[in-house]
Parts: structure tokens; C-alpha cells; sequence
């Protein structure tokens, strides 16, 4: 169900791109599907800034490319492989589909779901669809799916950029163009600031789901050494409230004892919803955010949203996206030598300042 979409949603923006403007009662005819779908997509593909939408028309947003034309790609086709197309890679996504129309090419989208086992045939679909060169983000969920469900990535036939993974040091993977956030460098600027506003150690709340999770847990540990820290504790496992609430619990106990015993006056918590989650639960055990725990969450997707704003980590997702859809297009077209040397592109995370933390914040 998810990849019809995405599908729909690729012939959708190839329409509005093509003619520069179209009715929704138009799409709805050239794709065979109502208006109401129409609409639903619309007011998706709008919300994350891929299109205009104005009394009753769709529009190709200015400044992402002329419509009606293909420029410097020459028809190029590039395909993108992504875990998911909501929260995170929203904004990579994005900006690779920005990145794209400025080259006057196409970004053909396929969604794994999270589930390694389907992302080979995934993107074998992407190739089938004409794609030249591929972005793939494969949804890797444990520390031994690359060397299960990756090997194949590296024998793909085209330019491929991995996007958002760090293979193994020396392995076949990582001779590939890569681009991804220093999810290390993240976790430095976070603890470094708590320790400053003059907490102790933080703590870390982080999942072990997601390469972004693991990343971050490992960043942890490498931040706590760069500034001589001991932690106070080992790392509380987090779960989402949802799936597991019976973990959650145990997770908001085990930070609620820190903070009320005096072991940790901060903490770091990956992801933002755990956060939130996080901040609503240790209110109602009577822990307050940042009365009583300092507190910073990573991914800054919906962290500013809180009723306390959180700060967060923010990874340079958009730029990521952007960045990686930049690296086939310059291979495959003029002036770019395919057989040139792998690139590496490493981005920054930055700190965005917010309530929870106290130390003088102004909104």
C-alpha cells in the first residue's frame, strides 16, 4: 500500500512539473484515482514543500526547476530507496527531490518500511523504472543487518550513493559515495552543553532500533570520553510507548529514580516523540522539565512542539538529501568522470537552544 503511493505520488509530481499547473479534478483523470485521493496526496506532497497549492490548482514550487522543460539532466532519472517517508527522512527526502528538479531530473521514490529484507527488490524496481543513478537509505534496523541483508548494494550497476549509513571500515560498502550526519558530533554538542549549563554527567534514553539509535548510542560513549565523563549510570533502554508500554514504564522509573535520588540532574533522549512522551510521563511522577532534569532531545523533528520546547539536536537531514542527489547527477552528466574517486561527505548536527534546558531561553 505504501509503495502504490509513493508511486502515485512520483506520477503526480512528474504531471505538475511537466505542465507547471494542473487542477485537481485534471490529476485525478490523468491518474485514474478520485478526487478526494488527489487532494489527501496534495496536501501531503505541499506540507513537506514539494508543491504549491492555491484556490483549487497544484503548481511546481518556484525555484525548484523551470516546468514544462528538462534541463541539464537530459530526462535523467534518479532513484531514491528510503525506510520511510514520514518524520526523519521527510526532510532527506526533500531535499534530494529539491537537489533533482534543480538538475532538471526526475526522483523516482521507493519505501522499505523498515523491513531489509524487501530492500534488493525495491530498488531493483527503481532500475526497472529507468533510474541512472540511486540514492539508497536501506532500512537496516539492527547492528547485523548490514552484513545480512547489504552485501548486494555494493554490485549495483549504476551510481549509487548511500544515504544515511555507515557501513564497516574497509568493506565492500564502503568503497560507495556516501553522504550522512555525525551523529557523534551531535551527541558531543549535547552533552558538552549540559555539562556547561553545570550538570553532571547527562544520562542517556535511546532506543536500538534504527542505525540513527545505535549511532547515537556510540556517540555517547566517545563524547564521554572526549571530556573525561564517567557516566552515572548505563545507558536506559527506551522503547516507543506504544508498541511497548511496559517498556516505556520501566525507562521513565529508571530516569525518575535518577533524577530524584540526585545520581543525574540531565539527560539526552533519542528520539523526539520519546521525548515528549518522556516529559509528559515523569510530570504526572512528579519530575519536572527543567526544574528538576535538564533535558535535550535528538532528531529535532517535532521537538520544538512540546509544551516545553525541548532542545535538540537537529541533523542536517534536508542537506543530506540534497547533498546525496547531487553526487549521480554530477557523475552522470557533463564534466564528471563516472571511474572519479569516491566521496565521503560527512555533515554537522547543530543544537537548537529551547526551554528545556532553562539557562535564559527566549522563544
Amino acid at each position: 500500500m505504501r509503495e502504490r503511493a509513493a508511486e502515485r505520488h512520483d506520477r503526480l509530481l512528474d504531471l505538475v512539473r511537466e505542465h507547471g499547473t494542473a487542477r485537481v479534478a485534471e490529476l485525478a483523470d490523468r491518474l485514474a484515482v478520485s478526487a478526494v485521493t488527489v487532494r489527501r496526496d496534495v496536501e501531503a506532497l505541499s506540507g513537506r514543500g514539494l508543491l504549491d497549492r492555491v484556490h483549487g490548482q497544484v503548481s511546481w514550487p518556484e525555484g525548484e526547476g523551470a516546468p514544462g522543460r528538462r534541463t541539464n539532466g537530459g530526462g535523467l532519472v534518479v532513484g531514491m530507496l528510503a525506510p520511510s517517508s514520514t518524520y526523519y527522512f521527510a526532510e532527506v527526502i526533500r531535499g534530494a527531490h529539491e537537489a533533482a528538479a534543480r538538475a532538471g531530473a526526475r526522483l523516482v521514490l521507493r519505501i522499505s518500511d523498515y523491513r531489509p529484507e524487501e530492500d534488493r527488490a525495491r530498488t531493483e524496481g527503481l532500475l526497472a523504472a529507468g533510474a541512472k543513478g540511486l540514492l539508497v537509505a536501506p532500512g537496516w534496523r539492527g547492528p547485523g543487518d548490514p552484513a545480512e541483508h547489504g552485501g548486494w548494494i555494493a554490485g549495483l550497476p549504476v551510481p549509487t550513493v548511500l544515504l544515511e549509513r555507515r557501513p564497516v571500515p574497509g568493506s565492500a560498502l564502503d568503497e560507495l559515495d556516501r553522504v550522512s550526519s555525525d551523529h557523534g558530533h551531535g551527541v558531543l554538542l549535547a552533552v558538552r552543553h549540559l555539562v556547561g549549563l553545570g550538570h553532571g554527567t547527562p544520562l542517556l534514553v535511546a532506543r536500538a532500533d534504527s542505525p540513527t539509535a545505535l549511532a547515537v548510542r556510540s556517540g555517547y560513549g566517545e563524547a564521554l570520553g572526549a571530556l573525561g565523563l564517567t557516566a552515572p549510570r548505563a545507558v536506559i533502554d527506551s522503547v516507543p510507548a506504544e508498541r511497548d508500554p511496559e517498556g516505556f514504564e520501566a525507562a521513565a522509573q529508571a530516569l525518575r529514580s535518577a533524577a530524584t535520588s540526585g545520581s543525574a540532574t540531565a539527560a539526552l533522549a533519542h528520539n523526539d516523540v520519546d521525548a515528549i512522551q518522556m516529559v509528559q510521563r515523569l510530570a504526572e511522577l512528579g519530575v519536572r522539565v527543567p526544574e528538576d532534569l535538564a533535558l535535550i532531545a535528538y532528531d529535532d523533528e517535532v521537538a520544538a512542539l512540546a509544551d516545553t520546547p525541548l532542545t535538540a539536536v537537529a541533523p542536517p537531514k534536508r542537506h543530506v538529501g540534497r547533498y546525496a542527489a547531487e553526487l549521480p547527477v554530477e557523475r552522470l552528466t557533463a564534466g564528471r568522470d563516472e571511474d572519479g574517486p569516491g566521496r565521503h561527505l560527512t555533515l554537522l548536527p547543530r543544537l537548537k537552544v529551547r526551554a528545556s534546558c532553562g539557562a535564559g531561553y527566549r522563544p
